[in-house]
C-alpha cells in the first residue's frame, strides 16, 4: 500500500474529477466553452452534474464569464442552471457581509432558481440551489420553505424543497447536506441530529450520505469546549464508532473511487485516524493520493490554521502503522 509521507497536499476544487479540472482552469481564465461542453456531457448523471455545477459556480462567482456565455447562447438551459447557482452564492455572500443590497440579491437569486426550475424541469440542480438559499429564510416566511416532514417526529424545515429534489434525484448528496446546514446555521444541532438519524435508517449502501454523521460529529467537536471534547474522546466511543464503521463498510468498501468526493474521503480518513484505526485510514489516504481538503482538519485542529499540519501528521501516522504490519 502506497501512502504518501511527503509534505505535498494538493487542494483543488475539482478533486478527483479530471475533466472538471480542465473546465475550472478555463473558467478562471475567462473561457466558458469547456464548461458548456462538460455540463452537456454530464447529461442526466445527476450526482455528477450537481457536484460539477457546484464547483463551476464557485469558480465563476467572482467574474463575469457567464455573461459572455449569455451573449453567445442566451437560451442555454445549462447556463440558466449555472447562473442560478452563481446568484445564490452572491446572495449568501451579500447576507454574510450585511450589505445593503442583500435583500434584493436574495430576490434575484430566488427568481433565477425558479427560472432554472422552469426551463429544466427534470434537473435537480435548481432545487439544490434553492435549498442552499433557504438559510436566508430561517423563519420560513416563504412558502417553499415549509412542507410536512416525512415523519411526524422530525423538526420543521424546508421539506417541500427536499421532496421536490427527491423526486428528481433521490438521496442527493449536496441536497441533504444543505438540509442539515439549514438547522446548524439556526443553532439547532439537535434537530440536525434527528434528521441524520432518520436518514441513516433508509440510506442505501454506496450512498455518500452515509458520511453525513461524520460531518455532524466534527460540527459537535468544533462547537464544544476542547477540554471536554478531548476527555470524551468521541471518535473512539459510541455513536462515533458505529457511524465510522458504517461509512467504512457501506460506503468506502462498496463504492467506486472515481465517484468519491475529496471532502468525504477526508472526513472518513480523519474519523478513522482519530478513532485509532490507522491502517484503515491509510487506505483512504491512498485513495486520496496528494489531494486533500481543508475540512475537517481545520475544524478539529488545536490551533487556528493548524489543519494542514494535522493532516500531514495523520497521514504520516497512518503510513507508519502500515509499515509496522
Amino acid at each position: 500500500m502506497a501512502v504518501r509521507v511527503d509534505d505535498e497536499v494538493v487542494f483543488h476544487p475539482a478533486g478527483l474529477d479530471v475533466e472538471l479540472r480542465g473546465a475550472v482552469t478555463d473558467l478562471q481564465a475567462g473561457r466558458w466553452m469547456s464548461t458548456r461542453e462538460l455540463l452537456a456531457r454530464s447529461g442526466a448523471a445527476w450526482p455528477l452534474r450537481t457536484a460539477r455545477s457546484q464547483v463551476l459556480a464557485s469558480t465563476a462567482v467572482r467574474s463575469d464569464v457567464l455573461e459572455h456565455w449569455a451573449r453567445e447562447d442566451p437560451d442555454s438551459t445549462d447556463l440558466a442552471v449555472l447562473r442560478a447557482r452563481v446568484a445564490v452564492l452572491r446572495a449568501l455572500a451579500a447576507a454574510r457581509g450585511d450589505r445593503p443590497e442583500a435583500g434584493s440579491m436574495h430576490g434575484t437569486a430566488r427568481e433565477a432558481c425558479w427560472h432554472a426550475a422552469r426551463v429544466a424541469p427534470a434537473d435537480p440542480v435548481p432545487w439544490v440551489a434553492m435549498l442552499e438559499l433557504a438559510v436566508l429564510d430561517p423563519g420560513q416566511v416563504l412558502q417553499e420553505h415549509g412542507g410536512n416532514p416525512p415523519d411526524a417526529l422530525l423538526p420543521a424545515g424546508p421539506w417541500w424543497l427536499l421532496d421536490q429534489l427527491q423526486r428528481r434525484a433521490p438521496y442527493s448528496r449536496e441536497g441533504h447536506h444543505r438540509m442539515l446546514r439549514w438547522w446548524l446555521q439556526r443553532g439547532r444541532p439537535g434537530f440536525g441530529q434527528e434528521f441524520v438519524s432518520w436518514l441513516m435508517g433508509h440510506t442505501p449502501t454506496g450512498s455518500p450520505l452515509l458520511l453525513l454523521p461524520l460531518y455532524l460529529h466534527v460540527e459537535r467537536y468544533r462547537n464544544s469546549p476542547k477540554r471536554e471534547a478531548l476527555l470524551r474522546n468521541q471518535w473512539m466511543q459510541e455513536p462515533c464508532t458505529r457511524d465510522i464503521e458504517r461509512a467504512w463498510e457501506r460506503w468506502f468498501l462498496a463504492h467506486a473511487s472515481e465517484a468519491r468526493s475529496v471532502v468525504d474521503l477526508s472526513h472518513l480518513a480523519h474519523a478513522l485516524w482519530a478513532g485509532n484505526r490507522k491502517e484503515q485510514a491509510a487506505r483512504v489516504f491512498e485513495a486520496l493520493g496528494p489531494l486533500g481538503s481543508k475540512q475537517p482538519w481545520e475544524s478539529v485542529a488545536s490551533r487556528p490554521g493548524g489543519g494542514h499540519d494535522l493532516l500531514l501528521d495523520a497521514r504520516r501516522q497512518a503510513a507508519r502503522a502500515v509499515a509496522r504490519t
